[in-house]
């Protein structure tokens, strides 16, 4: 799976070096812990279905993600995160190692993570990472940056994936 971020970032004009480590990352706390980094600083890539179609939401690591704000901005009528079968299927990752890139599932991007100088995203399985320039990476997934989160803080929420993220 790392090959396929790696290529699949090299198609986008990204140069990423995606870092395989001895602790899992499969959650925003395992990952922070993991990069010795603010949990604000990790990118959780959730796989949500709005009005039946996949899509990927990428997230601060600091909150929760409102469905209800990602149906507004995608102007559907229902958004709930995908089951695991689900995010395989419409990615080709694991939930806990779903990268930003790499599918061809549209994208919102959480402004909060445009604070941020460099975030980690998930590299493809829930032992990889890699470190970038958000602004950088919301340009070249094409993606809608909103406002998504709930401000509700951190949650023990998949780094990357789908379903321990209920609203």
């Amino acid at each position: 799976m790392r090959e396929k971020v790696v290529t699949a970032a090299r198609k986008l004009g990204l140069d990423v070096n995606v870092t395989t480590l001895e602790e899992p990352t499969r959650t925003v706390s395992q990952a922070a812990t993991a990069v010795g980094c603010p949990e604000c600083q990790i990118a959780k890539s959730i796989v949500f279905v709005a009005d039946g179609e996949p899509v990927l939401v990428v997230a601060s690591g600091e909150h929760r993600v409102d469905t209800e704000r990602v149906a507004e901005v995608l102007d559907v009528a229902e958004v709930r995160p995908a089951t695991p079968d689900e995010v395989c299927a419409a990615t080709g990752f694991a939930v806990g190692g779903v990268a930003p890139f790499g599918h061809e599932l549209p994208v919102v991007f959480d402004e909060r993570l445009l604070r941020e100088e460099r975030i980690f995203a998930a590299g493809g399985d829930g032992n990889t990472l890699f470190e970038v320039e958000p602004r950088r990476l919301a340009e070249c997934t094409h993606a809608r940056v909103a406002a998504v989160g709930d401000g509700a803080g951190s949650a023990p929420a998949a780094a990357d994936g789908a379903a321990p993220e209920p609203a």
